[in-house]
């Protein structure tokens, strides 16, 4: 069906705007907001209609609503002032109210539609797949389409160093350069189960760059950001925008691939299914999470035996359990972490996500910091955009007392992903940092975000007690470290270094002194 106002068709069978025969670029959910107005011309449209509609019920903000409809305003020759066509009514919604007419596209008239034939389905791999479509040059200027392609190509690039993910090559992606598409066909054509768009737009020397993540069997989206940089140095701002998009979708794939596996039945469940409940787990960092991923790793490993990050997680979960003095048996379990994180330095030699966790875990279980922080910057080689390699090897440096590249490598990981499920362990990698450089104030604020997170984190309570106790606030340092002793009764300064290997020696005075005065026993 087409729809006609003015100089303007809106052709749904083609997803395509255009005035007076030429093509209008808009991107996908813009044309989306607009077919849906147009389609309910006939009532005020609510913001809860559009998220349902639009953003498939996801959660947006009043701007994004807001820079969508201005941006369907613009395409269609229209703005907020004049609201010739799309009228804001006060606390309501939207109404098209431009006059339309409609109609059916004949054979003849398109006979191209008789003779094309539906692109056969390709099946879907078993771990998680996308494709990275050709970003949208919104700038007005053709000139700028290769910097669009360069940061296209860098995403590709990047995403292809994730082992665990099935990314379409370049050329197959480009295909669909210049073309109004859908997302479902995409990726019935491809064989993905998630599909990233975007968009670029110039504006003197500033450059803004939009993407989003799409479900493509469901179109239903999971994720958008806006990245924006200037055009100083034009080979950098492509990398930065292609790190950012990078280390921000990763976690939200994970998520989606977590949340799939839920839904499956526990019959037909494989290896990578059993990964990745154990890692919905270990997100959460409780001491009944942590008991639960344990053997849902073990299961993954049973079902395939070279499966890199499933030791790695296992390891994971006897490091976790060190750390918050929740071992049973300390000499087994530890032995035990050391055995998984070997095996899985050994199976992940190219796999950055086992050799972040297998590094972090052998630098606390085994005490070796150089030899975890070595694995570690193994995998920041394989891939620079792995948020917990840059968090997780911190820790390792704050406690062989490089406190302030540490803070650098926290402050990036933030920036790569900013919504990471992981928050709590960089607040406190933050405060530990802040703790080991004298700044007491900001390790105790940076601690009370970390347990805002994980409230049951010892950490950051041990952090927070020993930061208050040295700035000279004994009631909130006793405080803090009552609830450390409930969590922990065995905890005694005797035996601090055996959660916590800090191995430059004021590091340990300035902690052993801080909980000391906090009321920490001998």
């Amino acid at each position: 069906m087409q729809f006609m106002f003015g100089d303007y068709l809106l052709d749904q069978p083609r997803r395509e705007l255009t005035r007076c025969g030429e093509v209008v670029a808009v991107g996908p959910q813009v044309f989306d907001l607009l077919l849906y107005l147009v389609k309910n011309r006939d009532c005020v449209v609510s913001k809860d209609d559009l998220l349902e509609a639009v953003w498939g019920g996801r959660i947006v903000s009043e701007s994004t609503i807001a820079s969508h409809i201005n941006a369907v305003r613009k395409a269609i020759g229209d703005s907020g002032e004049a609201q010739r066509l799309i009228r804001t009514v006060a606390r309501k919604g939207f109404c098209f109210v431009g006059d339309i007419s409609i109609r059916v596209p004949s054979p003849v008239e398109n006979p191209a539609a008789e003779i094309v034939e539906p692109v056969p389905a390709l099946a879907v791999p078993s771990k998680p797949s996308i494709t990275v479509l050709p970003f949208h040059n919104l700038s007005g200027d053709p000139e700028q389409d290769y910097f669009a392609d360069g940061v296209v190509e860098d995403i590709i690039t990047a995403l292809s160093r994730l082992r665990w993910l099935f990314v379409i090559a370049r050329n197959s992606s480009f295909t669909y350069k210049g073309q109004a598409v859908d997302v479902k066909e995409v990726g019935r054509a491809l064989g993905v189960r998630y599909v990233l768009e975007g968009s670029l737009r110039k504006a003197g020397d500033k450059v803004r760059i939009t993407g989003q993540l799409i479900e493509a069997s469901t179109g239903a989206h999971l994720w958008a950001e806006r990245f924006e940089g200037t055009l100083g140095n034009l080979f950098e701002l492509q990398d930065k925008i292609a790190e950012s998009v990078v280390g921000a979708i990763s976690p939200q794939l994970e998520r989606a691939e977590i949340e799939r596996a839920k839904r499956k039945p526990t019959e037909s469940l494989d290896a990578y299914d059993y990964y990745l409940r154990g890692m919905a787990r270990l997100h959460n960092g409780t001491r009944d999470a942590i008991e639960a991923a344990l053997p849902l790793f073990h299961q993954a490993i049973e079902r395939d035996p070279e499966f890199a990050s499933a030791y790695s997680g296992a390891a994971w979960c006897h490091f976790w359990r060190k750390l918050n003095g929740w071992m049973g048996n300390p000499a087994a379990e530890n032995a035990e972490g050391i055995r998984l994180a070997r095996l899985a330095v050994e199976f992940g030699r190219d796999d950055a996500v086992a050799l972040t966790r297998a590094g972090h875990a052998l630098g606390h279980l085994a005490g070796d910091l150089d030899g975890g922080i070595a694995i570690i910057d193994k995998a920041r080689l394989l891939n620079p955009n792995f948020a917990p390699a840059w968090f997780l090897g911190a820790f390792l440096r704050i406690f062989r007392g490089e406190t302030e590249q540490a803070m650098e490598d926290l402050a990036h990981a933030v920036r790569l992903s900013p919504l990471d499920p992981e928050m709590f362990r960089m607040q406190a990698g933050i405060a530990l940092a802040h703790f080991c450089a004298g700044r007491f104030d900001a390790a105790a604020a940076t601690a009370e975000k970390a347990l805002g997170n994980l409230p049951d984190l010892l950490i950051a309570l041990t952090l927070l007690a020993a930061s208050h106790a040295l700035t000279g606030r004994s009631m909130e340092a006793q405080q803090a470290m009552r609830r450390l002793r409930h969590l922990q009764p065995a905890a005694r300064l005797s035996n601090l270094k055996d959660w916590l290997p800090i191995h430059r020696s004021e590091d340990l005075l300035r902690m052993t002194e801080g909980l000391r005065l906090a009321g920490l026993p001998e």
